[in-house]
C-alpha cells in the first residue's frame, strides 16, 4: 500500500505563485527593453531614408527646372491660361469673386520655387501685365520653416490703384450682404497675400504647389459645364424632334396599313363577285388578281 501524498500548505503554494509572477515580470521587462532597442534601430533607418529621399528630391527638382521653363514659355502663347485653370479648379474657384476673375485675366505666368533643401519652404510668384487694379508686376508669397520647425510666411505688399483695392471692396460687400441677408461673396483671392495667421495650414498655397503646379493643363482642359449643359439641351431637343418624326412616320404607316387593308378588302370583294358569276369570268383578270395577291402576300407578310 503506497504512502499517502504529502499535503502542500497554502504558504508553500503562495510562495511558488509569487516566484512565477516575479519571473514573468522580469521576462516582460527584458522584452520591453529589447523592443525599445529594435525601435531605435527602426527610427535610425527612417531618418536615414528621409535623408536619402531628400537628396533624390533635390536631384530631380533640378532636373525638372528646364521642363518647367519650357512649359511656361508654351503657356504664354495661350491667352487666359492661368485664370481658366484657377476657375476650373474646384477649391480655388470657391475663393474667386467676379472682380478677382477680372483681375486674374492679366495674370500671364505662375511659378513655384522650392528652396534648396526643400524642407525649409517654397515661394509662389504671380506675374501680371499692366492692369487697372495694382501697380505690381509680380506678386509673391513665401513659406518658411525655421530650425525649430515653426512655419511662417511673408508676401509682397500689393500697391493698389486708387479705388481698386479688391480686399476692401470684398469686406464692404460682405457687410452689406449680411445686413440684407443675401448670399455672401467669398473673400477676395488677393486677401491670401495678406493672411499670415496660420502659415502651417495654408490650403491655397499647398493646392497651388502640390496640385496645380505639377500639371496645370489638366485643369485648363476641364470642359465648361455651361457648354456641356447647352449641348445636353440641344441633344434633348434633337431627341424630341426625332421622336416627333418617328410618331409621324408611325401614324403614316398606320394610315398606309389601313389603306392597304381597304384595298385588300376591295380586291377580295372583286374576286368573290367574279367567282359568284362563273359564266362571266375573265380569265386574264382573274390571273392578274391572283398573282397580285400572291406578290403582295410574299412581300409584306
Amino acid at each position: 500500500m503506497s504512502a499517502p501524498a504529502a499535503k502542500v500548505s497554502k504558504k508553500e503554494l503562495n510562495s511558488n505563485h509569487d516566484g512565477a509572477d516575479e519571473t514573468s515580470e522580469k521576462e516582460q521587462q527584458e522584452a520591453i527593453e529589447h523592443i525599445d532597442e529594435v525601435q531605435n534601430e527602426i527610427d535610425r533607418l527612417n531618418e536615414q531614408a528621409s535623408e536619402e529621399i531628400l537628396k533624390v528630391e533635390q536631384k530631380y527638382n533640378k532636373l525638372r527646372q528646364p521642363f518647367f521653363q519650357k512649359r511656361s514659355e508654351l503657356i504664354a502663347k495661350i491667352p487666359n491660361f492661368w485664370v481658366t485653370t484657377f476657375v476650373n479648379h474646384p477649391q480655388v474657384s470657391a475663393l474667386l469673386g467676379e472682380e478677382d476673375e477680372e483681375a486674374l485675366h492679366y495674370l500671364t505666368r505662375v511659378e513655384v520655387t522650392e528652396f534648396e533643401d526643400i524642407k525649409s519652404g517654397y515661394r509662389i510668384d504671380f506675374y501680371f501685365d499692366e492692369n487697372p487694379y495694382f501697380e505690381n508686376k509680380v506678386l509673391s508669397k513665401e513659406f518658411h520653416l525655421n530650425e525649430s520647425g515653426d512655419p511662417s510666411s511673408k508676401s509682397t505688399e500689393i500697391k493698389w490703384k486708387s479705388g481698386k483695392d479688391l480686399t476692401k471692396r470684398s469686406s464692404q460687400t460682405q457687410n452689406k450682404a449680411s445686413r440684407k441677408r443675401q448670399h455672401e461673396e467669398p473673400e477676395s483671392f488677393f486677401t491670401w497675400f495678406t493672411d499670415h495667421s496660420d502659415a502651417g495650414a495654408d490650403e491655397l498655397g499647398e493646392v497651388i504647389k502640390d496640385d496645380i503646379w505639377p500639371n496645370p493643363l489638366q485643369y485648363y482642359l476641364v470642359p465648361d459645364m455651361d457648354d456641356e449643359e447647352g449641348e445636353g439641351e440641344e441633344d434633348d431637343d434633337d431627341d424630341e424632334e426625332e421622336e416627333g418624326l418617328e410618331d409621324i412616320d408611325e401614324e403614316g404607316d398606320e394610315d398606309e396599313g389601313e389603306e392597304d387593308e381597304d384595298d385588300d378588302e376591295g380586291e377580295e370583294g372583286e374576286v368573290k363577285e367574279n367567282l359568284a358569276k362563273p359564266t362571266k369570268i375573265n380569265f386574264k383578270e382573274f390571273t392578274m388578281l391572283f398573282w397580285g395577291r400572291y406578290i403582295y402576300a410574299y412581300t409584306y407578310i
